[in-house]
């Protein structure tokens, strides 16, 4: 049975009104749903540590910024908009010891909740909103009188009403113009770790350096590899995007259809999907979640060697060089650039 979508006729206009919303972190989500909630007239605030570097930014677009131990005192509902392995300590310093009974807390994913990294006191909501994109397209969209799809979760609901809170959230983000699916943390937790490392960044980087290096080795140049096994791939993803796998076959030559079809599953297949279910297995037992914050804690040593390496491929240096040619190509030369407290 198809999940409930809900949309702006399913929220109580108004329910977060004279409610002080706070906004812990100003990253690519934290910034967009602040911005998104204070133009549809909620009285927001922002949550940063002493000294970060998006104090003033937060200013400058209007916002009353407090310590976060204090922002977390003056609000009702707050939103930990913090990346998952800053979650656990900042809770336990800031958050928790200034959370009252009947306030509420929500996530932009479910990892510390779900993973017990942060573990609630009793009397308090806590709830999730989940756009499904990036903050920088939340904005955008809202700006445009539009949304972007959200999840809702409720994790605990010590006052009866953390769905009623989630859902107002929402509408204030703009996600219920476009329409709310209500899951579970563990549920949204677990497939997105999942959709992340199998398929829509491990994977896909993976197969993309691996189609790479084929041709490389079998002597063609690197220019055409780039080409054909990066460069043309976003075309053949909006396509997906919006049509479906069926549409992407349909505007592609039936040369490309047959070679879809017939060698496709040769390159993902049974090894591969059997892979998939280990990984997705190690998501479940919560093996992913201990080794992440194990690597965390032990200042990702093996985490930045193997991001270095990645940077060093042949596909980077290649790219770097065909890009410049391409104007209509945005270039962004994103490394290092992550405001404070960014989260996805």
């Amino acid at each position: 049975m198809p999940a409930k979508v809900y949309t702006d006729k399913d929220t109580t206009p108004g329910y977060l009104k004279g409610k002080t919303l706070a906004v812990i972190g100003f990253g690519s989500q934290g910034h967009a749903h602040a911005m998104n909630l204070k133009d549809s007239g909620n009285k927001v605030i922002v949550g940063l540590y002493k000294g970060s570097k998006s104090i003033e930014a937060a200013k400058k677009k209007g916002f009353q910024v407090y310590d976060t131990a204090e922002a977390v005192k003056r609000a009702d509902v707050l939103l930990i908009a913090l990346p998952d392995m800053k979650q656990a300590d900042v809770f336990a310093k800031d958050i928790e010891p200034n959370l009252a009974k009947g306030k509420t807390i929500l996530f932009i994913h479910g990892l510390a909740i779900h993973y017990g990294l942060i573990k609630p006191p009793l009397g308090v909501n806590v709830a999730m909103v989940a756009p499904k994109g990036p903050g920088h397209i939340v904005r955008a969209q809202y700006v445009e009188g539009k949304g972007v799809p959200a999840l809702i979760a409720i994790a605990q609901d010590a006052g009866g009403n953390a769905k009623k809170i989630a859902l107002a959230w929402a509408h204030g983000i703009g996600a219920t113009r476009a329409g709310v699916i209500q899951t579970t943390f563990k549920e949204e937790t677990e497939t997105d770790l999942f959709g992340e490392q199998a398929v829509l960044c491990g994977g896909a980087s993976a197969l993309v350096q691996a189609g790479f290096e084929t041709l490389v080795e079998a002597g063609y140049q690197p220019e055409m590899a780039y080409f054909e096994c990066l460069h043309e791939l976003k075309l053949i993803v909006d396509l997906m995007v919006e049509s479906g796998i069926a549409g992407m076959r349909f505007s592609v030559s039936e040369t490309a259809k047959y070679g879809d079809i017939t060698r496709g599953p040769r390159v993902v297949n049974a090894r591969t999907k059997a892979e998939m279910k280990k990984i997705l297995k190690e998501i479940q037992t919560g093996k992913f979640t201990k080794e992440w914050v194990a690597e965390h804690k032990g200042g990702l040593k093996n985490y930045k060697k193997l991001l270095a390496a990645g940077e060093k491929h042949l596909v980077e240096k290649t790219g770097q060089r065909l890009r410049a040619l391409m104007p209509w190509v945005q270039k962004k030369n994103i490394k290092g650039s992550q405001a404070d407290y960014t989260s996805k």
